[in-house]
């Protein structure tokens, strides 16, 4: 034993790699926990940099938006003489003094008030028209109003312009500052709580225009899309993965899912326009077409994450199931489905998200309508948040460009929202073995 340990001793006396206590090990060692260390920060770095650019990018929107949920009021003594407004002195009935021509009544009050024609908005008169009709006594009398004002003046009184610099640097004329700092210093402009932007629609004036229409549009679009796509992909999967035999034809199935999954988005809005527009004659810009087609796209994603989840079930579950006597119908729906539904439901989170954000399929099929109103319906004219930014990003409107970011920060909470609620039930449905 002895000849054996000494014949496999290290020549010329060193240390064996095995002996911690040698200074080659204790070099290898610290080698070891150095590559460690480096490794940990260069994670950390990464994500640091991430964070950082997540950061950047937030407060980049946030500033540039916030104040697109603040709208200026200039009050302006709104006189509603019958005569200008169209109507008899002894009028009340709600729907013929809606008819009146409130548009020339605060034209010429705002004249008499001395006021400029470029301080109220073209829209101010639909709040005289709502005080009207909540109060038709007042008319005949001159009524202190706070009305909506013109976009630079909303404008200076947000501080967006530097009024320190040239005129033809700020893009508001010396007039238009004048007027907004004698409004001010008389106490007749105020910010308040922009009701224009969270419940209007489109409007070509950046002080009208209002997000809840294209709010509206994506929540009925992502209606439909989850209506279609959720329960049809699930079903493929729970089909192909627990019931389907193994032959060629299944495999160019589960092929075909998996390149359906990684096609661009653009080439769904072809396929949407092709089919549903040109074949069957569905309403252009209505949020049942953009939810079928967002469905075509978002399918393949849901049945490729559904059966990774229901391949994730143990096959202990389906053995134990099929050996007490139940049904492979029973086994895969009172067994295996409820286990994998967390993952079915990730998978679902992650094709709505990416639906929520498309932008490209929609307006091959015409989402990129102007839109003034609210849609109502499923086959009324409607567009969707991404449309709605790529639209207002592209006015040049100096107005607008709060609009885009408040816009921005409305998408992502509504984003935020419906992955906090498919996440709560996630976590509320999940089982754990």
């Amino acid at each position: 034993m002895s000849e054996a340990l000494t014949a496999a001793a290290p020549a010329h006396g060193r240390a064996a790699p095995t002996e911690w206590g040698s200074r080659e090990m204790q070099g290898r060692l610290r080698r070891r926990y150095a590559a460690e260390q480096r490794f940990r920060l260069m994670g950390i770095g990464a994500f640091l940099v991430a964070a950082g650019f997540l950061v950047i990018l937030l407060v980049t929107i946030v500033s540039a938006g916030w104040n697109s949920f603040r709208s200026a009021e200039v009050q302006v003594p709104v006189v509603l003489d019958p005569v200008t407004l169209g109507v008899a002195p002894d009028e009340r009935d709600p729907e013929r003094l809606a008819r009146a021509d409130f548009q020339a009544a605060v034209a010429e009050s705002a004249a008499r008030a001395g006021l400029p024609p470029f301080v109220v908005s073209d829209g101010g008169w639909l709040a005289v028209r709502e005080r009207l009709a909540s109060d038709p006594s007042l008319l005949g009398q001159t009524v202190p109003m706070w009305l909506t004002a013109q976009s630079h003046i909303d404008l200076l009184a947000k501080g967006a312009f530097d009024l320190e610099s040239d005129e033809s640097e700020r893009a508001v004329s010396d007039l238009e500052v004048e007027t907004f700092r004698a409004l001010k210093a008389e106490g007749k402009l105020r910010l308040v709580l922009n009701r224009h932007f969270l419940f209007g629609a489109d409007s070509v004036d950046p002080e009208l225009a209002g997000i809840w229409g294209a709010l509206k549009g994506s929540f009925l679009v992502l209606v439909v899309t989850l209506a279609l796509s959720f329960p049809v992909g699930v079903f493929a999967a729970i089909y192909l993965e627990e019931f389907a035999p193994r032959n060629r034809w299944t495999d160019m199935v589960e092929v075909s899912i998996n390149n359906l999954a990684a096609v661009p988005s653009i080439i769904f809005g072809l396929l949407g326009l092709a089919v549903f527009l040109n074949t069957f004659n569905m309403p252009r810009s209505a949020p049942v077409v953009g939810g079928l087609t967002l469905a075509l796209m978002t399918l393949p994603v849901i049945v490729v994450s559904a059966r990774a989840a229901l391949k994730a079930v143990p096959p202990s579950i389906r053995d134990a199931a099929l050996g007490v006597g139940a049904s492979p119908v029973q086994v895969v729906f009172h067994h295996v489905l409820p286990l994998a539904f967390p993952g079915v439901l990730t998978g679902t989170i992650i094709g709505l998200a990416r639906a929520l954000g498309e932008t490209a399929p929609l307006l091959m099929i015409g989402m990129r309508a102007f839109i003034t109103s609210v849609p109502q319906g499923f086959t009324d004219p409607a567009t969707v948040l991404p449309v709605q930014v790529f639209i207002w990003s592209d006015n040049v409107q100096r107005g607008f460009v709060e609009k885009t970011s408040g816009a921005i920060i409305v998408l992502l909470l509504f984003l935020l929202l419906m992955n906090s609620v498919a996440i709560f039930l996630r976590n509320r449905l999940e089982v754990r073995w």
